[in-house]
């Protein structure tokens, strides 16, 4: 076997002549999916509409010749400072095309937060747009639209991420946009306010009406039961920003968003010099925040199969979710769970796909996935039933599944299926230059090595036959499983809970936000690595 190394001008020429995508893992989720979706865990801004980048320069290239179990290194012109505050500063040079991308990672998520006061990454993913010293409330995405360009953020358990792209010549403007707001964020009482207020609105729309989202939050609670950093939801409980106060939120604020807690990644047509100045311009006078070490606890170990049943008035169907607490993202097992996940549930030949909705016709969809967390992390599969199924058959099939891959592994033609999924989705999803900045800067946050994304597909080309069988075996145990059943709400719970051996003990999705000083358990992230 060798290595073909592929520099960006490569990238989009072999995933279109080489291999169909099905799409590519972005950052938090690696899905293994027929059509790839938004990740779970993130929020997202609507403000500032994405517009797709021209690949004129690259799309009339002849497709890179390639042997197609070869280990593809992806090569990348990479360069890293840091400044004296602490501001962590990784450049990817790429000339194929005049735009760029920046972004700024906060080392702050929802893992972040104590207990009576989640919510507020989330609630700060909202405030990094109210206005600073020198841009007022709503400019930010003003001057990045009214200069060709589009802005937005993200929030995960895990990271806090903002993003512009420009043309080349506007990168001054966005490391000037960046800069100020980290300076000088207007964390007022108003601004407090109108963004819990819109928050709220995102938790009725997101959960509250929204089919099958409680039982996600649900599962989340239950496969991390007594750790609190992902037992609760980035978006945060209702109650908890209902009664936090200002000095709360400031307090949070100047722990977590400074220069010293901070990775900022260029990517696109740019010089490492040029970045650099206008860096050390905006920057350099930003001044260090204290941040204390991160308190990390211990997973506590799942001794018995969990489980529970949901009534939701806004799902048309049954549904069963599965789930599994697993290692972090980036450990060597995990790189064969993702494999398996795609083994198990990507695309129309995969096997849960052809067992419960070809041959049985017990499901509608099936998708299994992993969340890419940088602590423990998720295996979850979730199918939506036909009417008529029973979710017991469902879930005695999928155990049936991982069982035989325990026991004998995958096929040869599934391992090389899989490995060619990942490597086009992976090399298709970092052609444009955002998905290699937000990339780049999770890597340097969680790794300090931006440069293990050059090696990412050689470590899933190296997951072998007998690694997925340990991975199996290991970590998707029925003892360590938790279900999540989720009926509509005109199904009798009690006779579905009888026939599916379940408890007879159901809880009710929320119908919408409570009102203020209400006690609400339900929290719900919605969907990116």
């Amino acid at each position: 076997m060798f290595a073909r190394v592929l520099g960006l001008g490569a990238i989009l020429a072999f995933s279109l002549g080489g291999a169909t995508a099905q799409g590519a893992p972005e950052g938090q989720h690696h899905k293994a999916k027929g059509a790839q979706k938004k990740a779970k865990g993130t929020h997202k801004h609507k403000k500032g509409k994405e517009v797709a980048a021209p690949a004129a320069s690259v799309v009339h290239r002849a497709p890179a010749p390639v042997v197609p179990d070869a280990p593809l290194e992806l090569h990348l012109d990479l360069h890293r400072e840091k400044l004296a505050n602490g501001l962590r500063v990784v450049i990817d040079v790429d000339h194929s095309s005049p735009t760029i991308a920046l972004s700024v990672v906060y080392d702050v998520g929802s893992r972040d937060e104590e207990r009576g006061r989640s919510g507020f990454a989330h609630l700060f993913e909202h405030m990094m747009f109210q206005g600073s010293r020198n841009v007022p409330k709503g400019d930010h995405f003003q001057l990045v639209l009214g200069h060709g360009g589009f802005a937005n953020g993200t929030t995960n358990a895990d990271r806090t991420l903002y993003y512009e792209t420009l043309p080349e010549n506007e990168l001054a403007l966005g490391l000037w946009l960046e800069a100020d707001r980290m300076r000088s964020l207007d964390v007022s009482q108003a601004n407090f306010e109108n963004q819990r207020k819109v928050v709220e609105e995102e938790y009725r729309m997101r959960v509250s009406n929204a089919a099958y989202a409680p039982s996600g939050i649900r599962l989340q609670e239950l496969v991390f039961q007594g750790y609190w950093p992902y037992e609760h939801d980035p978006i945060g409980s209702m109650a908890d920003l209902d009664a936090a106060k200002l000095d709360w939120v400031q307090a949070f604020h100047r722990s977590h968003y400074g220069p010293n807690d901070a990775v900022l990644v260029v990517a696109g047509d740019v010089t490492p010099d040029a970045v650099m100045g206008l860096v050390h311009k905006y920057f350099d006078d930003i001044p260090k925040i204290t941040v204390a070490p991160y308190q990390n606890a211990s997973l506590p170990e799942q001794t018995s199969p969990r489980t529970a049943v949901v009534k939701d008035e806004h799902a048309r169907a049954a549904a069963v979710l599965m789930g599994w607490a697993v290692p972090p993202g980036g450990s060597p097992d995990h790189y064969a769970l993702d494999v398996l996940a795609r083994i198990l549930a990507d695309g129309e030949s995969s096997r849960l796909h052809q067992l419960l909705v070809r041959d049985r016709s017990l499901a509608l969809h099936v998708d299994a996935e992993t969340w890419q967390r940088r602590g423990p992390d998720l295996f979850r599969v979730h199918a939506t039933l036909r009417g008529g199924a029973k979710p017991a058959e469902v879930e005695r099939l999928v155990e049936g599944e991982i069982k035989a891959l325990a026991a004998r592994g995958p096929s040869d033609a599934e391992l090389l299926k899989a490995r060619r999924q990942i490597s086009s989705g992976l090399l298709l999803g970092l052609a444009p230059n955002l998905a290699r900045a937000r990339r780049l800067g999770e890597l340097e946050l969680y790794f300090g090595d931006p440069k293990r994304l050059e090696g990412e597909i050689g470590r899933y080309v190296a997951v072998t036959r007998d690694d997925v069988k340990r991975a199996a075996a290991k970590y998707l145990d029925p003892v360590r499983r938790t279900v999540v059943e989720t009926y509509p709400a005109e199904v009798d719970l009690e006779v579905a809970a009888s026939k599916s051996a379940r408890p007879a003990k159901t809880e009710s999705a929320p119908h919408a936000a409570p009102a203020p000083g209400k006690k609400h358990t339900d929290k719900k992230k919605h969907k990116k690595p």
